[in-house]
């Protein structure tokens, strides 16, 4: 049988777990030829963990998820540092520096790019960044920050939001004084509320970093590199270093080109499939579905699953139909959580609790007896309970300071009893506490064996010491022969392949 070729444009972290989905999925009565165009060379990465790379907790192997050598082991021929510049739907081809591949399905994961705003002496005559400029979006420009750094005193870092941030917390762990400077008079504040900004603007304060909120930067300083930055108002600090990090903009240009419907992002139905051309896809941040774009990565790779399943025939009338956002970040290395609604109504019933000097910031917004919206700042032991209620809009606890206040949660292995099962520890991934707990009984016994077998932790991270203390939890129950509690274990049923075993895909890897 002549093998059905996919061609994915695009090897970030949308194209890279399709191909993760595919071939875990392949099914011998129809073979697949998978074909890959990425732009950057090598294989793919976790580019969340960018900023860990910045800060030093990792090296650049360390957040490569995919080599190149993975691909040739599963028969995937990619095509790494070559751009596609033009897409031919008629001849149904792809087309990069002279090269053309056919296609029977196509996938477009382009992703974004970064958004960077006309300011004066940004640009030097040819166009590029001036010398010292950087944007905050690949391994590139993470390693282009990192050798300015060891010659650099200052740096400035423009856009508070949390990609500036983490920015910010990177370049201050090279040593570096840091300056944040955001146009609103709130940091985050996409994310969350006035009081819940001025609760973290004082932790990351205390880690040494400036905000100058409420700037609005007009021009950057110096002739052959930069030297520093102009704001609206005429004042003017000093820098060695700048990041632009004022937001992401879909790569939709060569869906433009193509004729695809393209609004804000490329749009796509539920079933991921771009109007009017047949077997043509988008998935990623570069798609635009029911109005919504995705720059989180947990609806990113339940749209690749969706597609995976739908392309290899395993669910062949799959859908997505939209995501429930609850993220769980780590923004400058302090536990934030983020789900729903920011803004209450008239009837709401708001929440709250507030301990400024020591980091920790809760608001939740109840309706009609159910959490819609939630802010979590330094509050990481509750978040896997109100995240659990949130996703199954569940009836809450009259005693609403039970939310905030569990019961006996201070010492921390009775934490870990208190978490329901079905409670969703990696949001990315979406991975119950009781998947994590199945996969210690059937003999994952450490938190690597555990990421191989569930992918938790395998995202943004931010889940990682939770996970860790339920893997331990779970192997001192093992240890000790507690066959009760093995017993009373309730795994959720998970229809996704989340739990799919990574270790089945060849030379598939989960890095620490």
């Amino acid at each position: 049988m002549t093998p059905h070729r996919i061609v994915i444009v695009g090897n970030g972290m949308a194209g890279a777990r399709l191909v993760e989905g595919l071939l875990a999925r392949a099914q011998a009565e129809r073979p697949l030829e998978i074909v890959v165009f990425g732009d950057e060379p090598g294989g793919c990465y976790n580019r969340i963990l960018l900023s860990g790379l910045l800060a030093g907790t990792y090296r650049a192997a360390d957040i490569v998820t995919n080599p190149v050598e993975w691909y040739a082991a599963n028969h995937v021929r990619l095509h790494a540092g070559r751009r596609v510049t033009r897409i031919d739907l008629d001849t149904r081809q792809v087309c990069a520096d002279g090269l053309a591949e056919p296609f029977d399905s196509l996938v477009l994961a382009t992703g974004s790019s970064a958004s960077v705003p006309p300011l004066d002496g940004l640009r030097d005559g040819r166009g590029a960044l001036k010398a010292g400029a950087f944007v905050f979006r690949t391994m590139d420009d993470c390693e282009g920050m990192l050798a300015m750094a060891r010659h650099a005193r200052t740096a400035a870092v423009v856009g508070g939001g949390l990609l500036g941030l983490e920015a910010a917390r990177g370049l201050r762990h090279q040593g570096l004084d840091v300056q944040v400077v955001h146009l609103s008079a709130h940091v985050m504040d996409a994310q969350l509320d006035p009081p819940g900004s001025e609760t973290l603007a004082r932790q990351l304060a205390g880690m040494g970093l400036t905000m100058l909120t409420s700037r609005s930067t007009v021009a950057v300083l110096g002739h052959d590199r930069v030297d520093g930055l102009r704001f609206s108002d005429g004042s003017e600090i000093a820098c060695d270093l700048l990041v632009i990090a004022t937001g992401i903009r879909p790569n939709v240009e060569l869906a433009e080109r193509a004729g695809l419907d393209v609004k804000r992002g490329i749009v796509v139905g539920d079933d991921l499939a771009c109007a009017g051309a047949s077997d043509v896809y988008a998935i990623g941040e570069c798609a635009e579905h029911r109005g919504h774009l995705y720059g989180l990565v947990a609806p990113v790779w339940e749209q690749a699953d969706v597609l995976a399943a739908r392309l290899t025939g395993t669910a062949p009338d799959a859908t997505y139909v939209g995501s429930r956002l609850a993220t769980r970040l780590k923004v400058a290395g302090l536990d934030v959580a983020v789900m729903g609604d920011k803004v209450c109504e008239g009837s709401d019933e708001v929440i709250s609790y507030a301990e400024p000097s020591r980091g920790i910031y809760t608001r939740l917004i109840v309706r009609d007896n159910r959490l819609v919206g939630a802010i979590l700042i330094g509050s990481g032991a509750i978040v896997p309970t109100l995240t659990q209620h949130f996703l199954e809009e569940a009836p809450l606890t009259s005693r609403r300071s039970d939310l905030l206040f569990p019961p006996t949660t201070d010492a921390p292995l009775r934490a870990v009893e208190q978490i329901p099962d079905a409670a969703r520890i990696c949001d990315c991934n979406a991975v119950s506490k009781g998947q994590i707990v199945q996969a210690v009984l059937q003999g994952a016994r450490s938190l690597q064996r555990v990421r191989d077998v569930t992918r938790a932790a395998t995202g943004c991270g931010s889940c990682r010491p939770e996970v860790q203390r339920i893997v331990d939890h779970a192997c001192r129950q093992v240890d000790a022969h507690d066959v009760r509690a093995v017993e009373d274990i309730k795994v959720e049923a998970h229809d996704g392949d989340c739990a799919r075993p990574a270790a089945r895909i060849a030379g598939q890897h989960a890095n620490a």
